[in-house]
């Protein structure tokens, strides 16, 4: 059984050695009394001692439950096993909704164009934007999730989500339906940003993997039902239903946050704003809540490397979903909604079964490296578990699936069979990728999980707004050949993170340790000199006096 201790900071290691080598060069010059060194003298000559196991009980044996446990780990055991499954299962059932919201109305996207007298690629658009806004909205509720907790962030977010779905089902005309989609998603992020955060906060790093993978049954799931539960809703009945069905969703949502979520938060910021003055709560909280601390978090290259990759596979994700039924209904010669709307299934059914393998897989991966390691976590090894599904598999799927269906072969069988695995290989992706954004920074892990959803909700924005006009100008099998090549190209900048991205992450710290050192030393140098200033002129003052 290996010993386990936790990865340090390097640059806060140098500091800390710096300093002890000063101060015992110090303490070595400074000479012992005489009755000190006759007791080190004793204490040298003292023969060692060696902690023996009784032969006839085993008292003395350290009990150990997880061999993987690291120093402060305590924190994680305020849950019950139990009451954790609770949670993560609020969390899913939460994180069903803004997915499932963004694709719902795909397979109403004739009948809604119908009622605004508009056209399907107008109603992509606002698909578009849904994405657009998720993508943008994650730079608010990450600091706001570390500033007034989990808690409240996630339903005051539910309340918004339920209120802005009711508005879509009843907008009058298309501007107010853009409207209310747009603020509909903008809500909608606070699910997968807080889940992730609360799951970071309640499991330990090497039992988070397997937690985010059920956490992302309702993330990926959503959007692989969405379709189907749409297109049998429409096809029974008016387009507005399915956002009637949302709001009902919502409500749930709302009542199992406020009842069965707690507050997970180890430190929640708002607390050291207690007794301070107004105008030093504003500046505090502006300085919390600033967007740009999302932003400036990619002068990080591993952050911006991962994601990348995750954006690679949210864009393979929607510009396969967003136009299957304009490309399997000519395909197959399908008539209604409900048809094309059962091919949504595959995908789904593969996000759901690789739920059971892929954080699991995940999480044995770290384990297998910290024993490599001689103990040592290094976050960076977990992704080392995706990069045969980011490299290979989902790129082979997705080239198949594109050139079968152009060229019209395999018939029916191959494309769903083609997306039910890239379904289980996207698990073996989202929670690795996932948990390092956890694992790498986990004072500002919230932050860090806002800005990876920022920019894969940018890509699946812009995947969802150019599928359908570049498949209609080049067709399914080379839109599909792009997707593969940025996938593969993504497998490259994550494995290349799992080589260089420690020391990518400390030559930053680095650089930002020696930037705040010369700025703390350009402010000592200013006030030693307002401080002589000060002293000259009183010093010209008393000499002034004794004259007179």
């Amino acid at each position: 059984m290996p010993h386990f201790k936790p990865a340090k900071n390097t640059s806060t290691a140098n500091q800390d050695e710096s300093v002890d080598t000063v101060v015992a060069s110090v303490v070595a010059e400074v000479p012992l009394p005489p009755e000190d060194r006759q007791a080190e003298d004793l204490e040298k000559n003292r023969p060692a001692l060696y902690h023996v196991q009784s032969h006839t009980s085993g008292h003395d044996i350290p009990h150990v439950d997880n061999p993987y446990r690291e120093v402060g780990d305590e924190v994680y055991d305020r849950f019950t096993p139990r009451r954790k499954v609770m949670i993560v299962s609020v969390l899913a059932f939460a994180s069903f909704l803004a997915p499932i919201s963004s694709t719902t109305v795909l397979a109403a996207v004739p009948e809604v164009a119908a009622t605004y007298n508009t056209t399907g690629t107008i109603i992509n658009l606002t698909n578009a934007l849904y994405m657009l806004f998720m993508g943008l909205s994650p730079v608010f509720w990450g600091p706001m999730g570390l500033v007034f907790g989990r808690r409240w962030t996630q339903i005051l977010s539910a309340i918004g989500f339920t209120a802005f779905s009711i508005g879509s089902a009843l907008a009058p005309n298309l501007a107010s339906f853009f409207v209310f989609r747009i603020l509909t998603a903008f809500q909608g992020t606070s699910f997968l940003i807080i889940g992730a955060s609360v799951i970071g906060d309640v499991y330990r790093p090497t039992e988070r993997a397997t937690a985010l993978s059920w956490f992302f049954t309702g993330t990926l799931v959503g959007p692989a039902a969405g379709p189907l539960i749409g297109g049998i809703l429409v096809t029974y009945s008016t387009w507005r239903s399915l956002f009637w069905f949302q709001t009902g969703l919502a409500v749930v949502a709302t009542v199992l946050c406020f009842f069965f979520l707690p507050e997970t938060i180890h430190h929640k910021r708002s607390d050291e704003l207690i007794n301070l003055p107004f105008r030093r709560k504003a500046a505090k909280l502006w300085s919390w809540t600033n967007p740009t601390r999302v932003i400036y978090l990619y002068e990080y290259p591993n952050l911006l490397s991962v994601g990348i990759a995750s954006s690679s596979l949210v864009w393979n994700m929607y510009s396969l979903l967003s136009p299957i039924r304009y490309v399997i209904n000519p395909r197959f010669h399908l008539t209604s909604p409900i048809q094309s709307g059962l091919f949504y299934i595959a995908p789904g059914c593969g996000y759901f079964f690789g739920t059971f393998f892929g954080g699991r897989w995940a999480d044995r991966t770290v384990k297998l490296w910290i024993e490599k390691r001689n103990g040592e976590r290094v976050p960076e090894d977990r992704l080392r578990s995706c990069l045969p599904a980011l490299g290979v598999v989902i790129p082979g799927c997705i080239l198949i699936y594109g050139w079968s269906i152009e060229k019209e072969v395999g018939g029916v069988p191959l494309p769903v069979i083609v997306m039910f695995l890239q379904g289980v290989a996207q698990l073996f992706c989202f929670p690795s990728l996932n948990t390092y954004c956890l694992d790498v920074m986990q004072s500002r892990s919230a932050e860090v999980v806002a800005g990876n959803y920022l920019i894969r909700y940018l890509f699946a924005c812009a995947g969802t707004a150019v599928c359908l006009p570049a498949i209609e100008a080049i067709g399914v099998g080379w839109f599909s050949t792009i997707s593969s090549v940025f996938l593969v190209a993504s497998a490259g900048l994550t494995w290349a993170v799992t080589i260089w991205g420690r020391g990518w992450r400390e030559a930053v710290d680095r650089r930002k340790e020696e930037k705040k050192a010369r700025q703390m030393k350009k402010r000592n140098e200013k006030e030693r000199e307002e401080r002589a200033g000060n002293d000259n002129r009183s010093g010209n003052g008393s000499e002034v006096e004794d004259h007179e």
